[in-house]
């Protein structure tokens, strides 16, 4: 098993259940790790063989892209297609952060984490 980690992934997306922030949106940060099986590509040097973090990067602006009411459901949407589209990896954790949050404090950023196994 390995781990690829694709760390500090900055949007700007319309997520929230305020009127307001679905409106005018808001920056967010996103980090993502996923264990997978790396030893193929180790070995061969091919894209092909591994997880392509320019994939799961994509995936991640897409799936932010969607507004939400909850940050929880999208990151479920990206555990969700990050195992349907690519069947290398094992276990993915992804961390969404909405930045400067409208919570009346001085709050850098909320997160919200969410872990998943590839069903066998």
């Amino acid at each position: 098993m390995g781990i690829i980690k694709v760390e500090n992934i900055r949007v700007f997306a319309h997520h929230g259940c305020l009127k307001e922030e679905t409106k005018i949106g808001s920056d967010y940060r996103v980090d993502l790790e996923v264990k997978a099986d790396l030893q193929t590509s180790a070995k061969t040097d091919s894209l092909n063989d591994t997880v392509d973090y320019v994939f799961l990067n994509n995936i991640i602006k897409e799936e932010m892209s969607i507004p939400s009411a909850l940050l929880e459901t999208v990151a479920r949407r990206i555990l969700n297609r990050i195992f349907k589209e690519d069947k290398l990896v094992k276990k993915a954790t992804v961390w969404v952060s909405k930045l400067n949050p409208p919570i009346g404090g001085d709050v850098e950023m909320v997160t919200i984490k969410m872990t998943d196994r590839r069903k066998k």
